[in-house]
């Protein structure tokens, strides 16, 4: 393993939480995602469920939870399923957990092989009144493939079809919206190795260097120093790529004059770092480049005093569309009139900041969370203020990631340089690469 686990203890507090949300006399399912194919033998790099990860911490394929916190037998109150090795997988795959292993990492005692699922599960069926499954209800999420958890609610409504049924995504977004000090130091990790590898690009970066050679100096970066690599497909944009919100190609040159933005982040521990920098290929911002870098520099800090406890995250986003509307006209990129005259549900700042400023961080890089609730401490989110002026030929954003504090906010990536004349002095200084 890679990465530095959080202790078992977590992962115990997070099933005792969990227990306090759901139904009496209710059994919870959770599934581990399955490995994905690409062609012919291959498959892709498995990926951990969250949910699953975040009550057990097990970073194992073919893994089921079921937790039934008031089950007559004490035994069957937590139970854990782990695929079983044999001398075969272990020599083409690598070790598995074995039951004592799987024990230690998520502190469930009652561990079986997956081979004992059916048979255990029936026996808890026959002693529950409720059942709550899992799956995917993110708001942005879009599900093609069917899912290991999709596939059990089919079979599971099909076997027992008298029971009732319940979500148990409501709970667990409610739960994982709040980190814990263990996960917050996690994803400080995460934004420590995004930094290094931000450091190593500033040194790095020159005209005619190619999109992804950037990108391959961070990825070197960030697996050199125990991450399994990008949080999320990184953004490598220069010249007009940079007003293209999602743009991934990464396969241009770096042209002298042109700017760079890029939206990149570290994962470490299934933990994501989320930071988007915008720098200058030839090492120094023009005026105009530096004036709407300041610009969106100013919203962001602005931003970061608005975002804490208490407030909504839709009043939020109002309020920084009132900030962006004001640099905006500052800028000369909208009139007074055209605010005057917008239309409420599109204002004029959205046609140079089409985005929202923040969202959840997590396990996720577009973490769950309930956004109905007020943001409360222990919430990490990231503030991304950006200003993409298409007809100018470039674009500017911006990304931190801060806790929320009782008294404010925390911000994760406060040592990142980010200030355009750090910037600058940084890509000029004639320290090396380490």
């Amino acid at each position: 393993m890679r990465y530095t686990p959080i202790q078992k203890e977590i992962y115990i507090q997070n099933r005792r939480n969990l227990a306090k949300k759901i139904k009496p006399k209710s059994l919870a399912v959770f599934n581990s995602n399955d490995i994905m194919p690409t062609n012919a033998d291959g498959t892709m790099a498995f990926r951990q469920n969250n949910d699953i990860f975040y009550l057990t911490g097990i970073d194992q394929e073919e893994t089921v939870l079921l937790l039934f916190p008031e089950c007559p037998q004490e035994r069957y109150r937590e139970v854990l399923f782990v695929r079983e090795t044999n001398e075969e997988i272990a020599i083409w795959e690598g070790h598995k957990l074995t039951k004592q292993e799987a024990t230690e990492v998520s502190g469930i005692e009652t561990v079986f092989w997956l081979s004992d699922f059916k048979k255990i599960f029936h026996l808890l069926m026959g002693k529950c009144e409720e059942v709550y499954l899992n799956s995917n209800e993110h708001t942005r999420a879009v599900v093609e493939v069917e899912t290991r958890d999709a596939r059990f609610i089919k079979w599971c409504k099909d076997t027992f079809p008298l029971h009732s049924y319940n979500r148990i995504t409501p709970q667990m977004h409610d739960l994982r919206a709040v980190k814990s000090p263990a996960e917050i130091a996690q994803i400080q990790t995460a934004c420590d190795i995004t930094e290094e590898g931000f450091r190593r690009v500033l040194k790095f970066l020159k005209p005619g260097v190619m999109e992804y050679e950037v990108e391959a100096e961070y990825i070197h970066e960030f697996v050199r120093r125990g991450s399994r690599g990008f949080a999320y497909t990184p953004i490598v944009a220069s010249g007009f790529n940079s007003c293209v919100l999602h743009y991934i190609e990464n396969d241009q040159p770096c042209k002298e004059g042109d700017l760079l933005l890029m939206d990149v982040g570290a994962e470490y521990g299934n933990y994501n770092a989320d930071m988007t920098r915008t720098i200058p290929v030839s090492g120094r911002f023009t005026p105009r480049q530096k004036e709407v870098y300041n610009a969106v520099l100013r919203i962001m800090k602005e931003a970061k005093k608005i975002l804490k406890t208490g407030i909504l995250i839709d009043d939020y986003h109002v309020q920084i569309g009132e900030i962006v509307t004001k640099e905006l006209i500052d800028l000369k990129l909208i009139t007074t009139t055209e605010v005057k005259n917008q239309d409420p549900a599109w204002p004029a700042y959205k046609k140079y900041m089409m985005h929202g400023t923040s969202h959840h961080l997590g396990l996720d890089v577009h973490d769950v969370g309930n956004w109905d609730n007020e943001v409360t401490p222990g919430m990490v989110f990231t503030i991304e203020p950006g200003i993409y002026i298409r007809e100018e030929n470039f674009g500017i954003r911006l990304e931190n990631d801060v806790v929320v504090t009782p008294g404010g906010n925390d911000d994760l990536m406060k040592n990142i340089p980010i200030e355009a004349e750090e910037i600058e002095e940084l890509m000029n200084s004639k320290v090396g690469v380490m």
